[in-house]
């Protein structure tokens, strides 16, 4: 059963606030890597490239956790357990360039190191929530 995101805590996701991606290692062993995200209205899209601890891991076990906490308070943060509903590459490095742009300003990922382009595979990983804490 998927759970929503309060209209409360959207803005952790709209505003550029890196997350918390905590997966799960072979060993059971919790991995935490910050993340650029989006939510689409149903999922938390994660964005990485193929071969990376974190996609090894969503593939393997789909169960995650994404933590954002607010940077202009510490006590207001969203916790959203889910898991992987959908990993696709198409539209990756469209979705990875958008959040560029709302990270970093700059709508092109790859700016900084143009020799990625063509080295790395993008996928994002659509999360569906099925619990949510908001504090």
């Amino acid at each position: 059963m998927a759970d929503q995101i309060p209209q409360s805590h959207l803005d952790l996701f709209e505003r550029p606030v890196v997350v918390g991606l905590v997966t799960l290692m072979p060993d059971g062993q919790p991995q935490a890597t910050p993340v650029w995200c989006s939510y689409d209205g149903t999922h938390v899209l994660v964005n990485t490239a193929r071969g990376r601890q974190k996609d090894f891991n969503m593939q393997r076990n789909d169960r995650v956790t994404v933590l954002a906490i607010d940077p202009e308070n510490p006590y207001r943060w969203l916790e959203v357990r889910g898991k992987v509903a959908a990993i696709t590459e198409e539209g990756a490095v469209d979705h990875i360039n958008a959040l560029s742009k709302k990270y970093r300003g700059n709508d092109d990922y790859y700016a900084a190191n143009p020799e990625l382009r063509h080295q790395e595979t993008r996928v994002i990983y659509k999360i569906a929530p099925l619990k949510v804490n908001a504090r």
